[in-house]
């Protein structure tokens, strides 16, 4: 289990096998605090992954990935956190490395903080679902007020033109009762000839009703039928909007409920995860120079010095192969043999390039 997290610190297993106890120890340790952060990762990741695919095998095999990434940041943040003589150089080293772990505690915390408020965010959910739906009952009930409102309109006017009609055969009855009974009119008591042409009018305008009655309550049940339907496809436009608004609770509504909920709570889980994962670089630069450093250090200086030396060694390798060139072509430049061989094949490719122009011309001129 040391040496596992040993390999976790990223540190040289070699040169601490050469240390104390205690050296490997605090390495183990700081390897420890990578490794469970590692683990936090893939918990918080598989569960975020969790309510966007709502399946397990997705969101597991994702959170493996990512842990494995913030395992592989982790230890080479630490790993490359090398201890000097001045502090102040050590802050600088450290600095960068500070601001990458607070940017992955961020983002580990946050799917945890929505597991572990789940029940809270659930209840903000709920109450912005509510609201939803009566803001989506209210948007499709204007969307067909209009039309509700012009079938209601004209049912209303087909019923007050019958209570129009019906007045009107009323007062023709009031009028020909009241000429038999001789109250108005001619005032004479008895069915006469007035009595008769009211009559008549009365007769004649109770027919007009009786038909305006069957004519427009054919009209009115139409009207109703329409008005029916489209409270119907109403209900339709309102059910098929209500899965849109019962969905409403991925990754991003979860993270905005969160924000609604107080603040300092979910600051101090953040301010947990932060402790966690700057603690093994805190670890490293509060730590005094232990033998592990000296020894990495006495092995970076001779590796160092040996790339020097092997540098300078190929720069003097260099400047006297140039020198041993130039000698060597100096003296060969000097010889009256190699200056005879040129000579001769100097002459030869002149003579070959005459032929070959001499036989160029000729075939031109033909």
């Amino acid at each position: 289990m040391q040496s596992f997290f040993i390999f976790c610190s990223g540190a040289d297993a070699d040169l601490l096998d050469q240390c104390s106890a205690g050296e490997r120890n605090k390495y183990a340790g700081i390897g420890a605090t990578v490794f469970f952060t590692a683990l936090m990762a893939f918990f918080a990741a598989s569960y975020a992954l969790f309510t966007v695919f709502d399946n397990y095998w997705i969101a597991g095999f994702f959170g493996f990935v990512w842990g494995l990434l913030i395992f592989n940041l982790d230890r080479y943040i630490v790993s490359t956190l090398k201890k000097d003589e001045k502090k102040i150089n050590e802050i600088w080293q450290a600095t960068p490395r500070i601001l990458l772990a607070i940017i992955i505690a961020v983002v580990i915390s946050k799917p945890l903080e929505l597991k572990i408020f789940e029940k809270e965010i659930d209840q903000v959910l709920l109450e912005e679902k509510n609201a939803m739906t009566l803001e989506n009952q209210e948007q499709v009930a204007a969307l067909y007020a209009v039309e509700e409102s012009a079938f209601a309109k004209a049912i209303q006017d087909l019923k007050s033109e019958i209570a129009f009609k019906e007045a009107e055969v009323n007062q023709l009855y009031d009028t020909y009762i009241a000429e038999a009974e001789g109250t108005s009119g001619t005032k004479r008591l008895g069915k006469g000839p007035v009595y008769a042409e009211k009559r008549e009018k009365h007769d004649t305008a109770l027919a007009e009703l009786n038909a305006l009655k069957i004519s427009n309550a054919e009209k009115i049940a139409a009207l109703e039928t329409q008005m029916s339907d489209l409270a119907q496809t109403e209900k339709q436009q309102l059910a098929a909007n209500q899965p849109v608004i019962d969905n409403f609770d991925g990754l991003m509504a979860r993270i905005t409920a969160l924000n609604q909920l107080p603040f300092l709570t979910s600051f101090f889980i953040f301010l947990l995860f932060l402790a966690i994962e700057t603690s093994p670089i805190i670890a490293k630069l509060l730590a005094p120079k232990g033998a592990y450093d000296y020894k990495l250090e006495e092995q970076l200086g001779v590796v160092s010095t040996w790339v020097a030396q092997q540098a300078q060694q190929q720069k003097v390798l260099l400047q006297t192969d140039k020198e041993v060139n130039n000698r060597v072509y100096a003296d060969i430049a000097e010889e009256d043999a190699l200056y005879d061989y040129k000579k001769k094949v100097a002459r030869e490719l002149m003579q070959q390039q005459a032929d070959a122009f001499y036989k160029k011309q000729k075939g031109i001129l033909g």
